[in-house]
């Protein structure tokens, strides 16, 4: 059995790192009650979103029911598992029963047909806790984000997972050096899990580690782009900077965007003029390539923009954030904007039973005027979030502002059935009874005309 199975926390307080997100779920498993929202815990792959949820279970004596993405999740398949789990008790005798959903936001081709409508669903009616866990916040429908209450988790700093994997080694009775445990965690870029099986790999066979030994079994990871803009920016000689470009797993012309959006953070006006120069000169060669299909001009491109940037930037380092290409940041809005636009007239065209196309090009205009007359009326009839009422309204406060009132009108609503449906259990039988409208007398004389096979045919 691998270490990350073999040590898998048992509890939340054995939890590496995220304390916060922690205190989080244990108040939300505390207080739980038939009205709350499931969680949704979403972060990069292996810093203990799972362990999480198994290690709540455990604390809180519940069972577990999960369906993950080694599963087919179809609608038949979610109902009949976490759908019946959901809202049935257990059989072992634990309190509750925890519904986990793991990787929810890969519910994607065939196999998981109609799975997030299903899940939907299952929130709708569920009578026990549930969790869903997801790499993508934004990798779920707008529905179920609405439904869930977010929790993040964040990577874990090397000083975190430096202690674990200590841990470990002493667990099994195996020495490992400092600078072998640190390359480790240094190297995981967050990941416990990762590093936490890069060691196990490392140590196979051995009773001692040290870090010569550890480059072997490293985490195989490029250059990220980040270092590379920081290089350029401190004095970094040229064979290094040029070996740290082949290492960035991006195309010439993805750097040049990076570099370009950046190169404003140069010291000096006459520096930024001159990296500008450096970078068009680039720029000419970048697109030879492309002309002629002679790639072998792109190491020239490279060197161009590269050094004469970095000789532009004088070694005085960049003393602010690296931010990503401006273009790109508008590419992602509109793409946003376009998602949005997309699932609401999907959601209305679907309510209305008429083609999106025929929605957007005779009914829209029609539309957005009903919406502005009663926008909060709209929004809880088809369920709209703030950014697709933000997209009939155009005024972002707004739209948050009758969203958040619409939420405080539904938990006003569910208080309010809670404390009737308590006092229709108080009641007395008697009450009941003496509430209840007596029948209606039977007409005197009227005797009940008895059935018979000819009664039925009487009236033909």
């Amino acid at each position: 059995m691998d270490w990350a199975e073999k040590y898998r926390p048992a509890r939340l307080e054995d939890i590496v790192g995220n304390t916060t997100a922690l205190r989080q779920i244990a108040e939300w498993a505390r207080n739980w009650t038939t009205k709350s929202k499931p969680l949704l815990i979403y972060g990069k792959p292996g810093i203990g979103k799972t362990s999480s949820a198994y290690a709540l279970a455990n604390d809180m004596g519940w069972d577990v029911v999960e369906l993950n993405a080694s599963d087919q999740r179809t609608a038949a398949v979610i109902e009949h598992i976490a759908g019946v789990g959901s809202i049935t008790a257990s059989l072992t005798g634990s309190s509750r029963k925890l519904i986990i959903l793991d990787e929810a936001d890969n519910l994607q081709g065939t196999a998981d047909r109609g799975g997030a409508k299903a899940i939907i669903e299952c929130i709708r009616k569920a009578r026990q806790p549930m969790i869903l866990i997801a790499n993508d916040l934004y990798g779920l429908s707008p529905e179920l984000r609405f439904r869930c209450e977010p929790v993040q988790f964040k990577a874990i700093p090397a000083r975190s997972i430096g202690p674990r994997l200590k841990y470990l080694c002493a667990a099994e009775k195996i020495t490992c050096s400092d600078s072998a445990i640190r390359s480790i965690s240094e190297s995981a870029g967050g990941d416990i899990r990762s590093a936490v099986n890069m060691l196990y790999a490392s140590a196979i066979g051995r009773d001692r580690l040290e870090d010569l030994q550890v480059h072997t079994s490293q985490k195989d990871e490029r250059v990220s782009i980040f270092s590379l803009i920081t290089a350029i920016f401190h004095k970094t000689t040229d064979e290094d900077l040029m070996r740290l470009s082949y290492d960035v797993d991006d195309t010439p012309e993805t750097i040049e965007q990076w570099v370009e959006g950046n190169v404003h953070l140069l010291p000096t006006p006459s520096a930024v003029t001159k990296g500008y120069r450096h970078l068009s000169r680039a720029d000419e060669y970048l697109g030879y390539t492309y002309r002629r299909q002679y790639y072998t001009l792109w190491r020239y491109a490279m060197a161009i923009m590269l050094l004469g940037v970095a000789d532009a930037s004088e070694g005085k380092g960049i003393h602010t954030r690296i931010m990503p290409p401006e273009r790109w940041q508008k590419m992602s809005t509109a793409k946003k904007q376009k998602a949005i636009r997309i699932i609401t007239l999907n959601k209305i065209a679907g309510t209305m039973h008429i083609p999106q196309n025929t929605l957007r090009e005779r009914y829209l205009d029609i539309l957005s005027l009903l919406v502005e007359h009663d926008p909060a009326a709209y929004a809880r009839d088809l369920m709209f979030d703030a950014d697709q009422l933000n997209f009939f309204l155009h005024d972002k406060a707004r739209s948050t502002e009758i969203i958040k009132s619409l939420l405080m009108e539904e938990k006003a609503g569910e208080k309010e059935q809670q404390k009737k449906s308590k006092k229709e259990k108080l009641q007395k039988p008697e009450q009941r009874e003496l509430e209840e409208p007596s029948p209606p007398p039977e007409q005197a004389g009227k005797t009940p005309i008895p059935r018979s096979q000819s009664t039925l045919f009487d009236g033909f």
